[in-house]
């Protein structure tokens, strides 16, 4: 499968969609997931094209892991999380639902996890979380 430049992710690296960024540089952005699982659920991404963690180039990986281990420091910190769940869904069977490569922080216990993408989540309430995120980097 090709990759498709259209795609969500692919759009808010282009400055198509808006996003609540909590980092970016040149390789990676993390943002706030709209539809959260749990308060505080960030998303990180390469801007490499890639569908899957299979189709991300090794340096590129990670690189991004590193950027996802500094961002879940910040949730800790910035949020006061005492777990957070890393989770990187790969391919379409595994739950995969934008195909641009991305992982999940989130800031909770697997007994409080709700559905991923079941429900829109209050912007106003993200953005603050966001905030304290960003602070805590």
């Amino acid at each position: 499968m090709a990759y498709d430049d259209q795609n969500i992710f692919a759009r808010i690296l282009r400055g198509e969609l808006p996003a609540i960024k909590v980092y970016e540089d040149d390789k990676v952005l993390a943002f706030m997931d709209i539809m959260p699982q749990a308060e505080g659920h960030t998303l990180i991404i390469p801007k490499t094209p890639a569908i899957t963690l299979l189709d991300l180039p090794g340096e590129d990986a990670a690189y991004t892991i590193q950027i996802v281990q500094k961002i879940a420091k910040a949730i800790e910190k910035g949020l006061g999380a005492k777990g957070i769940v890393l989770m990187q869904l790969s391919g379409a069977s595994a739950g995969q639902t934008v195909p641009h490569v991305h992982f999940h922080l989130i800031p909770s216990s697997v007994h409080e996890l709700g559905k991923h993408a079941a429900t829109m989540g209050d912007t106003d309430k993200i953005k603050a979380q966001a905030e304290k995120i960003k602070s805590a980097l």
